[in-house]
């Protein structure tokens, strides 16, 4: 019989720790990644600007030397992440497929103009810096037109602002429910053992003796719960990686620290806390209130 109540009362134990642990677990792992976000917000939101492109056409007085002298400004400014040059005859080529028409043999000329599609670097590509490039390319005479869309790029910053504030905010809800949480279900595995915190403090435990064993046991599951988020989150990092390999996220080993190594103390400092004050709380009770 008494076998049988010691196999019950085990299970109820693992439960009990098996419980804490998966909490802390999708706590700290949506609290991580929400950070990881937050840490590479910037270069998600850069790679969507640098994919938008301006086209910049040159007049037929443009000579090779002209088109060269363009391109090598281009190298050298800090402003351009990738150019293509892009050939008349090669344009009429595409247009040609995209409309199923020799419009070039139609109108006895090719219409179209050389041209160099640009992708910017992501900062540069903003309302303000991005009208200003393109002022700067008009004072070239020989370039008879630049054409990108102003609206996707307003657009793109407009939505970048709101995604960042509310991440923000989600994230400071979930810094709260995190603590409300962990420290929920440590109570509870606390207020479970009541009655044997106060037997001790009757025969003569001092308070810092019997919470010792209650913090170190909370705070081995909070290490394994934020072991086990640590590994989450370097699945969605790996999976993000594979996906959005131009974020570069595995290779900023910094960042990647930065977030696991702040889970991990995370999941340590709330555990300890809320151990603390479960035990402080039963140890201040009189024993007729622990019924």
């Amino acid at each position: 019989m008494a076998s049988s109540f010691e196999r019950y009362q085990k299970r109820r134990l693992i439960s009990s720790y098996f419980s804490v642990i998966l909490s802390i677990f999708l706590v700290l792992f949506l609290l991580g990644s929400l950070g990881l976000f937050l840490i590479n917000s910037e270069k998600i939101s850069n790679n969507f600007r640098e994919n938008i492109p301006m086209s910049i056409y040159f007049n037929d007085k443009a000579s090779p030397n002209d088109l060269k002298e363009f391109e090598d400004s281009l190298k050298i400014a800090p402003f351009i992440k990738d150019y293509k040059f892009v050939h008349k005859d090669s344009a009429a080529v595409e247009q040609q497929e995209i409309i199923g028409e020799d419009f070039v043999h139609f109108l006895g000329f090719n219409p179209l103009q050389n041209s160099y599609d640009v992708h910017f670097k992501g900062e540069y590509v903003v309302k303000d810096s991005i009208k200003s490039i393109e002022l700067a390319f008009k004072e070239n005479d020989l370039i008879e037109d630049i054409v990108y869309d102003q609206q996707l790029v307003e657009l793109v910053n407009e939505n970048i602002s709101k995604i960042t504030f509310w991440v923000l905010v989600i994230s400071a809800v979930f810094t709260v429910m995190s603590f409300l949480l962990i420290n929920s279900s440590l109570r509870l595995s606390v207020y479970s053992k009541r009655f044997i915190i106060k037997t001790m403090q009757m025969v003569g435990a001092t308070k810092s003796f019997i919470r010792k064993p209650f913090i170190w046991t909370s705070v081995k599951l909070g290490m394994i719960g934020s072991a086990l988020a640590i590994v989450g989150i370097l699945i969605i990092a790996f999976y993000v990686d594979s996906k959005f390999p131009t974020l570069l996220i595995l290779e900023d080993t910094q960042s990647l620290f930065i977030v696991c190594g702040g889970v991990f103390i995370v999941g340590i400092i709330i555990t300890y806390i809320s151990t603390f004050f479960a035990t402080q709380r039963f140890l201040n009770l009189k024993s007729d209130d622990l019924y």
